[in-house]
């Protein structure tokens, strides 16, 4: 399981390089986008994908018992994906505003009109 997601997360992050590297500037927010995903994974990943017990300590007990699951990750991720939806609303009405003022959505156009 842990080098299918291994080839999943480099498959994610070789089409999210690609796409940022592109000229146009919704390819660019969709491969931040496979970024982020490719992020989330190799955190979710790296805290060790199982499906053991959940970490909740039972009633009249002082710890957890052996095997549970770590919820520190899962925690990042939620957040990250909270901020990652947070962050592509925003560029997208960025893209649309920069549309709308120039007509293009290619970079190299949108360069020319800083002068």
């Amino acid at each position: 399981m842990t080098a299918l997601l291994a080839v999943v997360i480099g498959i994610l992050y070789g089409a999210g390089l690609y796409l940022v590297m592109r000229r146009s500037i919704v390819k660019l927010v969709l491969g931040l986008g496979l970024l982020t995903h490719a992020a989330n994974l190799l955190i979710f990943t790296m805290g060790r994908v199982s499906r053991d017990g959940a970490p909740i300590v039972p009633p009249g007990a002082a710890e957890l018992t052996a095997p549970y699951s770590d919820p520190v990750p899962q925690a990042l991720v939620l957040t990250a994906i909270v901020i990652s939806f947070g962050v592509q609303a925003f560029l997208l009405v960025l893209v649309k505003l920069a549309h709308r003022a120039t007509g293009t959505d290619d970079l190299d156009a949108l360069r020319s009109t800083d002068q």
